[in-house]
């Protein structure tokens, strides 16, 4: 089992802060001939959330024009996406993400998986507030109609963002666990149904005994057991869910990983885990990744970004020395 880890993102409040100076910097670097990418990168990076939310503030005031607006239209590609990214709040930056894959071209599962199996209640329910307020519409209702079967059941049953919390019953836990062997069993349309039940429902330290039940009933892990019976985004989804119970930077250290060598530096997903993260627990993923795949996430962004992108990838990651 892996040790809880005090989380920790790479991003902190940055001392002494002056929004109205950090404006002015911002709009000296935009309006001026050429853009000064890298005063935006020392800006943007290095302040936390609702800092930048307060330099936007700063700079509406000053400016009366919106700094997104002007970050767009300045900035091109990936680098843009990164800038842009920092300065909605958590909540919005969530919406934003979750309204393009399911609003796309084609329906992004993953960028679904990621966020759905990964949220608290209550980033749950800020991000549907924010969703509904930013595009009109509701998330719920958006997941019913892009995507089907058990999977969009699943996504359904996180998005209402019930889940037990701090809650641990250990009379019933051989019992799910059961519940849970028996689905992998027999994968009717019930037993599917059970299995995301209590994925989606029991507190994280319920499922952390019904898991260790699993294992003792069925000598199996949970992960092989529903590798083995089902496929597809469904089973990707049920995967993620038992990874983030168990330890949440490990499963973003796996996803970024993926991401970088799987498909040849999937930017999208490389970028959204990293803002997303950044004040959260970006710190240990950095730690899993190293521990589990050798090399540094410092090193493999180095290795696939460059330019400015990759600066700002960085600087995000806020990495040491020793990890070049």
């Amino acid at each position: 089992l892996l040790s809880p880890l005090q989380t920790q993102g790479t991003i902190f409040p940055a001392p002494n802060f002056n929004p109205i100076m950090d404006a002015q910097l911002l709009g000296g670097a935009l309006q001026g001939i050429s853009c000064e990418k890298d005063v935006l990168i020392d800006i943007l990076t290095q302040r936390c959330n609702s800092q930048r939310l307060m330099i936007a503030e700063a700079y509406r005031d000053m400016y009366g024009r919106d700094l997104i607006t002007d970050l767009k239209e300045t900035l091109s590609h990936h680098f843009k996406e990164v800038m842009v990214g920092l300065m909605y709040p958590p909540a919005s930056y969530d919406a934003h993400e979750l309204w393009h894959a399911l609003k796309g071209a084609d329906t992004e599962e993953k960028c679904l998986i990621d966020i759905l199996a990964s949220r608290s209640n209550m980033e749950i329910f800020q991000m549907k507030e924010a969703y509904l307020m930013q595009y009109n519409t509701d998330l719920q209702q958006d997941i019913d109609s892009e995507t089907s079967g058990h999977f969009r059941d699943t996504l359904m049953n996180l998005a209402q963002g019930t889940r037990m919390e701090g809650y641990a019953d250990p009379s019933t836990a051989a019992q799910d666990a059961m519940i849970l062997w028996e689905a992998c069993q027999r994968k009717t349309g019930e037993h599917k149904n059970m299995l995301q039940m209590i994925l989606c429902n029991k507190s994280y330290q319920q499922l952390w005994m019904v898991f260790q039940e699993f294992q003792n009933i069925s000598g199996q892990d949970i992960v092989d057991a529903i590798n083995e019976c089902y496929d597809g985004y469904f089973q990707e989804l049920l995967v993620a869910i038992v990874l983030c119970v168990r330890d949440k930077p490990s499963y973003f250290a796996y996803r970024l990983y993926n991401a970088i060598h799987d498909f040849g530096f999937h930017n999208k997903t490389v970028i959204r885990i990293l803002i997303a993260r950044s004040e959260i627990d970006l710190m240990n993923i950095r730690q899993r990744y190293k521990e589990r795949y050798g090399k540094s996430l410092f090193h493999d962004i180095k290795h696939f970004a460059s330019g400015h992108y990759e600066s700002a990838l960085l600087a995000i990651c806020a990495g040491d020395a020793e990890d070049y």
